[in-house]
């Protein structure tokens, strides 16, 4: 059941993504040729009267995408159609490209809206990511190797922490057993600290606590705080990801890098543990979606605003052959990259 739930979750944002897409190409004129939910064979199509979008389902309901005449370099198209996406002011493509990532953000912006006023009192649930340190308990092996609050908790046992019940599960087994914390001080790295966890109870079974508290998000309430989370979160979220990003750059360590298993694995984790943490990780998830898709990356929404962009400042188009290698060249450098994360999150 979790996993389902974390299909449909991905599915659903994925959707909101392409939606966007969708109804700023329709809104500025644009003609949308297929609507498409799923990958593989199609077993479900319809096309409304008067309309030229075929809206279709295939049989693996996962992902979804959107192809709107004219959009992909090198298509034909009548110079003289006024609905195809390059007989469009440059801006009005702009808009389209940029919609995708938009309707990311402002689905976790609901959603913030929304948990602060329905959720349970406290919301957000997740304590700050990345993992910084709140509070050092007393007598703990956290306090005696030195970790102090304020700490940013970046990597443990050779693992980028993700955040903190990551840091739960590559603790937990460690009990008795020396584990290497490499922590950011002050905003530069310190050297590693060398940390025993101390085996503690939990249930029917003892696993290993360093003896830390996470410093945890503010919390909102009532409808000025809701709005205020709506704004104030997915932007908090933003630049905490482009920190993780940063990170992984400078220590040229790829395992916080999560692929599509690991993510179905972390939503699946988090609707098993109820509704709120489904609802907040895919919130979190959302902005991810949405950010990393504005990556100057070719193939992805960045990497085509980034020619539009060119035409802006040239006020001429870039080539279009030269356009469309490049993102070729992109989809095939991210299947590679997807196709190495998921191997190495299978094995």
């Amino acid at each position: 059941m979790g996993i389902a739930l974390a299909i449909l979750g991905l599915t659903i944002l994925v959707i909101v993504h392409e939606s966007g897409h969708y109804l700023v190409a329709r809104a500025l004129g644009m003609r949308v040729l297929r609507y498409s939910i799923g990958i593989g064979p199609t077993i479900f199509r319809y096309r409304p009267k008067g309309s030229s979008t075929v809206f279709q389902l295939a049989a693996i309901p996962f992902l979804a995408y959107v192809q709107i005449a004219g959009m992909n370099p090198q298509e034909e198209f009548d110079p003289e159609d006024p609905e195809v996406f390059p007989n469009k002011s440059v801006f009005a493509r702009i808009a389209v490209i940029a919609a995708g990532p938009a309707a990311n953000y402002l689905f976790a912006s609901l959603v913030c809206f929304g948990m602060v006023l329905y959720a349970d009192p406290g919301w957000p649930i997740e304590p700050v990511t990345p993992v910084q340190v709140g509070a050092v308990m007393d007598s703990t092996p956290a306090e005696e190797a030195g970790l102090q609050p304020g700490d940013v908790i970046l990597r443990a046992n050779g693992e980028t922490v993700r955040d903190f019940m990551h840091l739960i599960e590559i603790t937990e087994p460690r009990a008795g057993q020396p584990t290497e914390y490499v922590v950011k001080r002050g905003g530069a790295l310190a050297p590693p600290i060398l940390i025993t966890p101390a085996e503690r109870g939990d249930g029917e079974r003892s696993v290993g606590r360093i003896g830390v508290e996470p410093l945890r998000g503010a919390t909102y309430s009532g409808w000025s705080g809701a709005a205020e989370a709506a704004l104030v979160l997915p932007m908090q979220l933003t630049a905490l990801q482009l920190e993780g990003m940063a990170n992984m750059v400078q220590s040229a360590n790829t395992s916080g890098l999560v692929g599509p298993v690991g993510m179905v694995k972390l939503t699946a984790k988090q609707a098993e543990q109820g509704a709120d943490r489904l609802v907040n990780v895919l919130m979190v998830l959302s902005v991810a979606l949405g950010l990393f898709n504005l990556l100057p990356i070719p193939a992805l929404d960045g990497g085509r605003l980034m020619f539009l962009a060119y035409e802006v400042v040239t006020r001429k188009p870039p080539n279009e052959r030269f356009e469309a290698t490049v993102h070729t060249i992109g989809i095939l450098v991210l299947l590679c990259v997807i196709a190495l994360v998921t191997f190495r999150e299978l094995g």
